[in-house]
């Protein structure tokens, strides 16, 4: 819309014609000056006058179209399936293609185009594109910037009335979106307006969220589907199991039933790796572990109870409050419990009572972080009361490395996944801390204040750059690090394999010394009551006191002509140096030298 507004008026009106011309000057009038008026003149003293220091500039406005925008969905259904195919039915999917790969013609198909791409391939492959022309320069040593960190953006929870942001998950695919799950752990304080929503974010949106996820209860654990980023697994407060579609919109899709969940919040869910892609477990401070097939949430498929007493009462069980499963080890799992005992289990044991492998016990307090290192699964992690500590497996008496005891309690910890060397704490002060055990080991890295309110919960990206941060307002902070510490470091492998496997022998030998000296000192114990006990039938009490007796006067005797003897040496000492030394003293010294002398040759002799 253009604004035009056109002024109109007569040439009559515009007046006479102005006719400029050259001619000379004109006085038309002087005025001489009045000394009586410069009497009458005050001088103002001070002068206040305003003077603007920045260049003048006029205000413009113009008025233009304000530009809208709007994010749409796409409805897509997949095609090229027969009618009496459901293409969402993993089953008949499977059985047509088993079908249609039998088929003669699909196969003759497939040989063709399989000789059109060799012709490809073998084209490509007539020059090697990947080749090095510079294989033999030596690499120039870059300088190492000092570690840092920057925040990105923010994102604050909506509601009115703020609640924790207890756990936090990325998306699988580009990581491009946040999901934060929302609660109140303060046991039945929650206020009763206080919302169940939680959200996910999309990174380059921070003023509102993308999804709203409605669970009929608070999300304690929050976590994205490694195999189908649409489908979200989240544990609820009152124990449920609940998961999302997020095409489906923001009700929940499947849930748990009460029956048959937990009895505790639930706050550990991880997905499982298996060839459906639907099968995940979880943990609660019930004392049990659980596992689940999202396709039936009506009942688990398996529980464990965490008792290592192995006698599988529930009642003896320890809660658990942090789970850990690495691929690479499909048969192993791990579990951080309330008690600070992180306990190892084998899923395939054929009792129940085998399942639980062994107990690592370190922790003063509850185990809120653990997870393997994700270049030696080996080693794992664990964050609780105030320290952060490595474990590996080979040792489990104790723990091969630890951080200093802060005087902020930690709350979450996570491994660098692309540095095997760098691992990130947070603490109820709001501060985040970076560690690399390579370069210093007795403080952070670099330490970073990153709000004023406790810190709950942490999540590292896959790439290793942006990590986010949940604070006990619902603040969760985007934060990017810097190149040196998301970037793998020359010979860092080696160097961080090398430190756990030196850390890894000298607990051994500690383990071996304090068990041999246990032996001895439970040796000397029982035979020191063995010969109390032959003794004591055989003595009478006079006896035992005339002997006690003889001791104590003994020792007393002993202790006095100790006493004797040091008083004579250091009053001849102090004779000695008071008598000057004569020329005879020197003769019979030497004598004595001459004495000893001849004593050792005929020794050699």
């Amino acid at each position: 819309m253009e604004i035009v507004y056109v002024y109109v008026k007569k040439r009559s009106e515009f007046g006479k014609q102005c006719n400029f011309s050259d001619r000379q000057a004109e006085l038309n009038i002087d005025i001489a000056p009045n000394p009586e008026l410069a009497e009458q003149f005050v001088e103002r003293n001070p002068v206040d006058t305003g003077i603007q220091c920045s260049t003048s500039m006029s205000e413009h406005e113009a008025n233009t179209e304000r530009f809208e925008m709007e994010t749409r969905g796409v409805n897509h259904i997949e095609g090229g399936w027969p009618k009496d195919v459901n293409p969402l039915e993993l089953e008949q999917t499977i059985r047509f293609r088993k079908k249609v790969e039998k088929d003669e013609n699909y196969i003759n198909a497939i040989m063709q185009l399989g000789s059109v791409m060799e012709h490809c391939i073998k084209q490509n492959n007539a020059i090697d594109i990947y080749q090095e022309y510079f294989d033999d320069e030596v690499a120039v040593e870059v300088t190492e910037e000092a570690p840092s960190a920057k925040t990105i953006n923010v994102f604050r929870d909506p509601q009115e009335i703020k609640r924790p942001a207890t756990h936090l998950s990325w998306h699988p695919d580009g990581n491009r979106k946040l999901a934060v799950a929302y609660s109140c752990l303060d046991f039945q304080r929650a206020p009763e307006s206080m919302s169940n929503e939680s959200y996910i974010w999309d990174l380059e949106n921070p003023n509102r969220p993308e999804i709203t996820l409605k669970p009929s209860s608070p999300l304690v654990t929050l976590e994205y589907n490694p195999k189908d980023s649409h489908v979200l697994l989240g544990g609820c407060y009152n124990g449920q199991i609940a998961c999302w579609d997020t095409r489906k919109g923001s009700l929940v899709a499947e849930l748990s039933t009460i029956e048959f969940s937990h009895r505790d919040p639930v706050y550990g869910t991880i997905w499982l790796q298996s060839k459906t892609g639907t099968e995940c477990f979880s943990a609660s401070t019930d004392g049990q572990v659980m596992w689940w097939d999202i396709r039936k949430l009506s009942e688990p498929t398996e529980v464990v109870i965490m008792d290592i007493s192995r006698k599988e009462q529930l009642e003896h069980a320890l809660g658990a409050i942090s789970l850990e499963f690495e691929s690479t080890l499909p048969t192993k799992f791990m579990v951080g419990t309330e008690q600070g005992i992180v306990i190892s289990c084998n899923r395939k044991a054929k009792t129940s009572a085998e399942k639980i492998v062994c107990t690592f016990s370190g922790h003063h307090g509850p185990i809120y972080a653990l997870q393997r290192n994700p270049f030696y699964p080996k080693n794992f992690l664990t964050v609780g009361d105030w320290t952060a500590r490595i474990w590996s497996e080979d040792s489990r008496e104790s723990c091969i490395m630890w951080t200093k005891y802060h005087m902020a309690y930690l709350t979450d910890g996570a491994w660098s996944p692309v540095r095997p060397a760098v691992f990130f704490t947070t603490k109820m002060d709001g501060t985040l801390d970076i560690w690399d055990f390579v370069f210093k080991q007795c403080e952070p890295a670099l330490s970073l204040k990153v709000c004023d309110e406790a810190l709950f919960c942490l999540r590292v990206q896959d790439n290793g750059c942006f990590m986010a941060c949940g604070s006990q307002l619902g603040t969760t902070t985007l934060l990017e690090v810097s190149h040196g510490l998301s970037t793998l470091q020359r010979n860092e492998k080696n160097m961080a394999s090398s430190i756990f496997e030196r850390e890894t022998r000298r607990e051994k030998i500690l383990e071996a010394r304090h068990r041999e000296m246990r032996l001895k000192e439970k040796g000397k114990a029982e035979g020191k009551d063995e010969d109390f006990r032959e003794e004591e039938p055989t003595m009478n009490p006079e006896e035992l006191v005339a002997k006690v007796e003889e001791e104590f006067f003994d020792i007393i005797f002993a202790e006095l002509k100790k006493k004797e003897t040091e008083a004579m040496k250091h009053k001849q000492k102090h004779s000695t140096k008071q008598r000057p030394v004569t020329e005879d003293d020197e003769e019979e010294e030497t004598e004595r030298e001459e004495e000893d002398m001849g004593t050792e040759e005929e020794t050699t002799a």
